[in-house]
């Protein structure tokens, strides 16, 4: 390995670090559910799932997994 992609593994290293130079604008998941597969997207910074308990309560197990696992990353308005 050449010393130009050692510096950016150590680079990279550091970033992952510094959470707060991350701003996720848009995204797509696919999460496997025990009876069937859900797409969560953040549109317009809000999370939105394609199950049907989302549809009726505007939030779900799926997208406060995905803010679980992205806390502090994720824009304020929407932060737990």
């Amino acid at each position: 390995m050449d010393y130009g992609m050692i510096g950016k593994i150590e680079k990279a290293k550091r970033y992952a670090q510094e959470r707060d130079r991350f701003h996720f604008e848009s995204f797509s998941v696919r999460i496997d559910g025990n009876n069937s597969d859900h797409q969560v997207v953040l549109k317009d910074g809000t999370l939105v799932c394609d199950c049907d308990f989302y549809r009726t309560r505007g939030t779900c197990s799926h997208t406060m997994a995905i803010e679980e696992i992205l806390k502090d990353m994720l824009p304020e308005k929407m932060a737990v």
